[in-house]
């Protein structure tokens, strides 16, 4: 027919075998005519306030980017409705490069082909393809090439080191960073699918050395109450307390000794002077006891029955919001650190520090909520015996850890990093410089872990840096 329109097509302009076609807008294949992913619509959400302008980029319910940054000295003079446009226009100014799009290209599907090659020794897989030549498996499609799908979704195979692969490359890579179960299983949910892939998911997330160092816990807290054993008599067990601070009196008081028994809760206030010595308080307190104290307005029994059944109350009350939780020596644990605003910890800053460190072995058990860590010369300021709270169980001992003899770790658990090497360096246009980068090795971590750095930056903290390395 074009022929007979005398219609011809230059050969250098024409392209042959292949599987898709783009144009004005849609994408047209074997499949049929799609719209082409790039065109799509996109959603920003923006919102100003007093402080900054913030906005996300979404695309099918996807977030693409973030963009935020804080007002200007002249932008905090604007008004409500010159925000809400300033917020628009920088978030078109910053993300105007997605609406471009990038030139597509198809990778060799090295990982397609090691799954198909490995179906075919796949016992559940083959009753698969049995079932869609009998037409019983209305979900399963196999391909021109003999790849087995479940819908839209290829059918993974029961090999370690395959399932493994896209495991890690969901959960590690730079471009996934640790999403967590759910969102990782939804992540692969779209393109891949196996027998207990949620669950596999989950244990996988679940063992993840950094996962269990960093992510937070949405548990009760571990650790159930423990309460004080009640005294059998009177003035057996006290508690005592020092208000201090007061002013001085004429025989030089300047403090009061509150003296409390447990059982009858009879107090005893004695004047002291905060230069007391324990010697001097014994004494002191012994003579305060040449009067008979305070006797109580019950029984005795009555109040052992009373205290027994106030404890008991209370630990009904506490350890509903409590769970228990118990190690067995020789086992491996975390331990747990709070991170501080304006307290580095570990060459992090605030909530970017990990939550736990370790791993330690527990030596022994102390009572019943409390255990003895076995830890390294480095933490030697730091008490070995841990509440059960402050602990975290490892359900993996990792095969390479992190060794903690040449750090010096400070009693407040942390630590002073600094770079070992330079491992590479590239240079960045900006609108009116360049910028030269550093990719630097820092002690304790692995080639794998290293960070682009500003050679400027690095050259005024370590000079000594660049001695070996010529730029």
């Amino acid at each position: 027919r074009l022929r007979e329109h005398k219609l011809y097509g230059k050969l250098s302009k024409c392209e042959f075998w292949i599987e898709e076609v783009r144009f004005l807008g849609h994408v047209v294949s074997k499949g049929g005519i799609a719209v082409d992913p790039s065109k799509k619509k996109f959603i920003v959400y923006c919102d100003a306030s007093g402080d900054g302008l913030g906005c996300v980029l979404m695309q099918e319910g996807k977030v693409i980017a973030y963009v935020s940054r804080q007002l200007r000295k002249h932008v905090v003079n604007y008004p409500t409705h010159d925000l809400e446009l300033a917020v628009v226009v920088h978030a078109l100014k910053i993300s105007h490069y997605y609406l471009f799009g990038q030139r597509s290209f198809e990778a060799e599907p090295i990982l397609e082909q090691e799954i198909r090659e490995h179906q075919k020794d796949d016992e559940k897989l083959q009753k698969i393809r049995e079932l869609l030549k009998l037409g019983k498996a209305p979900h399963f499609k196999e391909d021109e090439q003999g790849t087995l799908w479940y819908k839209n979704r290829i059918c993974v195979p029961n090999v370690d080191s395959i399932r493994k692969l896209i495991l890690s490359e969901a959960q590690e890579t730079a471009y996934s960073i640790h999403p967590g179960s759910t969102k990782m299983y939804y992540n692969l949910k779209e393109r891949f699918w196996w027998y207990g892939m949620k669950r596999a998911v989950a244990e996988y997330i679940a063992i993840c050395d950094t996962c269990q160092r960093v992510k937070a816990e949405h548990q009760r807290p571990a650790g159930l109450l423990q309460p004080l054993k009640v005294p059998e008599w009177k003035w057996e067990e006290i508690t005592m307390d020092f208000n201090v601070g007061l002013p001085c009196t004429q025989k030089g008081y300047n403090s009061i000794w509150v003296v409390v028994d447990r059982l009858t809760k009879v107090a005893h206030f004695i004047p002291v002077n905060t230069t007391y010595s324990g010697a001097k308080l014994t004494e002191v307190y012994q003579a305060s006891l040449k009067k008979s104290p305070f006797e109580t307005l019950y029984a005795i029994a009555d109040c052992l029955e009373k205290l027994r059944a106030a404890q008991s109350r209370q630990r009904s009350y506490a350890d509903v919001h409590r769970r228990d939780l118990s190690f067995k020596v020789d086992h491996h644990v975390y331990l747990k650190v709070s991170p501080m605003r304006g307290i580095r910890r570990f060459n992090m800053k605030g909530k970017l520090a990990p939550r736990y460190i370790g791993l330690f072995k527990i030596l022994e058990k102390k009572g019943e909520v409390a255990y003895r860590l076995e830890l390294p010369p480095s933490l030697s300021g730091v008490h070995d015996v841990f509440h059960v709270s402050q602990l975290k169980k490892c359900l993996r001992v990792p095969e390479e850890q992190a060794p903690l003899e040449g750090l010096e770790v400070q009693e407040d658990l942390t630590y002073t990093e600094h770079p070992v090497k330079i491992l590479d360096t590239l240079g960045r246009n900006t609108r009116n410089k360049k910028i030269k980068m550093c990719r630097v090795q820092w002690s304790h971590h692995t080639e794998a872990e290293a960070i682009w750095k500003r050679e400027d930056e690095l050259k005024a903290a370590y000079p000594a840096l660049f001695t070996n390395y010529p730029i």
